[in-house]
């Protein structure tokens, strides 16, 4: 039987050798889809959360009011993940259309740019949650060599909803970080030795 092959400029033709790899093949994409809609999810509500986390105390008739953007590394986590929630989005639609479309080829320069993105995006979400951590972490416990109080007593509110932000920003990027990983995969496999052949490669 005649090996599966489609043909246009700047692609990399891979062959299917059976059913079995076609199977495999389509659920890579079906869950590279999943990955990226709950990459898109969690860095939504991890911005929602700490983006529109305010509380307001009185202290000696003096109001004070606590918000993100008074932490620079909130600031930082809300930027990267609304930068990554929209990134998500944008390759959901294109890995449906190309699911869609059933298509078979892999373009290099097309397939760099994807793991670049995806590698780019990965590094900024998980950036983003550590330095919002190391922030938490001061606001939690103080640092008494520094003569930095603790302020997590006084906003629990505040610390409380920016922690559960934190923990989506979290779980968003562990998610890029399998994306990205799936899209090195599909990189990588294009310089196979093996690529044109029927041997197995998809």
């Amino acid at each position: 039987m005649r090996p599966e092959v489609g043909v246009s400029p700047g692609t990399v033709p891979v062959y299917y050798g059976g059913g079995k790899l076609m199977a495999v093949e389509r659920r890579m994409k079906v869950a590279e889809v999943v990955l990226r809609c709950l990459s898109c999810a969690f860095g939504v509500i991890a911005a929602a959360l700490v983006g529109s986390d305010t509380q307001v105390r009185e202290f000696f008739s003096v109001e004070k009011k606590a918000k993100f953007t008074d932490m620079k590394a909130l600031v930082f986590l809300v930027v990267a993940n609304g930068i990554a929630a929209g990134y998500s989005l944008l390759m959901v639609v294109r890995s449906v259309v190309s699911m869609m479309k059933g298509s078979v080829l892999f373009n290099k320069a097309l397939a760099w740019a994807i793991f670049s993105c995806d590698q780019l995006m990965a590094y900024l979400t998980l950036a983003a949650v550590a330095a919002a951590a190391q922030a938490a972490e001061l606001s939690e416990f103080g640092q008494t060599e520094l003569q930095w109080m603790k302020v997590c007593n006084l906003y629990h509110k505040f610390c409380t909803q920016s922690g559960g932000g934190m923990v989506s920003a979290f779980l968003g990027s562990l998610c890029m970080v399998a994306v990205s990983s799936m899209s090195a995969f599909n990189l990588f496999r294009l310089y196979g030795k093996n690529k044109g052949k029927r041997s197995g490669n998809f």
